[in-house]
C-alpha cells in the first residue's frame, strides 16, 4: 500500500466507527479496535477504559437505547512508521437518551492507529470537549 492508500484506509475507519456506532451495529463496531485499546473520555466526563469488549460493553450500557448523531470532521492524519499512524478529528455529536435529555457536543479525537493482518485498526482514543451543551430530559 502506498502512503496514500494507507491515510484513506485510516480515514475510512473513522468513517466506520461513526456510522456502526450510530446505527447500533455493535459486532461491527467492536472490529474496529485492536484488542488491548485505550479509550479515555476523562476529559470529558467519563473513564479511561483498556480492552475492545469491555469499551463495546460500557457503550451498550449508555447508548443501546439512545439516538445518536456523531460526525467527525477536518483529520489530521500522520504515518508514524510502516504499521502506525495518529490522527485528530474535530467532532460534533448529538445524543438524545430515553428520558429526553440531549447532548450537543463539540471536541475532539485524539488517536493512534496499528495495521494489523486484516486492517487498520484503532489502538487509543482519548475523547477531548471544547464545548457542551445538556436540554431537556425528565431528571
Amino acid at each position: 500500500m502506498s502512503a496514500t492508500d494507507d491515510l484513506e484506509a485510516v480515514k475510512a475507519l473513522k468513517a466506520r466507527y461513526f456510522r456502526l456506532l450510530d446505527t447500533k451495529d455493535w459486532e461491527g463496531f467492536r472490529a474496529l479496535f485492536t484488542d488491548d485499546v485505550a479509550i479515555d473520555t476523562s476529559a470529558a466526563g467519563g473513564t479511561v477504559t483498556t480492552g475492545a469488549d469491555d469499551f463495546v460493553a460500557f457503550l451498550v450500557d449508555v447508548l443501546a437505547d439512545a439516538v445518536t448523531v456523531h460526525q467527525g470532521h477536518m483529520p489530521e492524519i500522520e504515518l508514524t512508521g510502516p504499521d502506525s499512524a495518529t490522527g485528530i478529528w474535530a467532532l460534533h455529536d448529538v445524543v438524545i437518551f430515553p428520558t429526553g435529555l440531549r447532548l450537543d457536543g463539540f471536541g475532539h479525537y485524539h488517536e493512534t492507529y496499528a495495521r494489523e493482518a486484516d486492517g487498520w485498526r484503532i489502538a487509543s482514543s482519548t475523547l477531548t470537549r471544547l464545548h457542551q451543551d445538556f436540554r431537556g430530559g425528565d431528571d
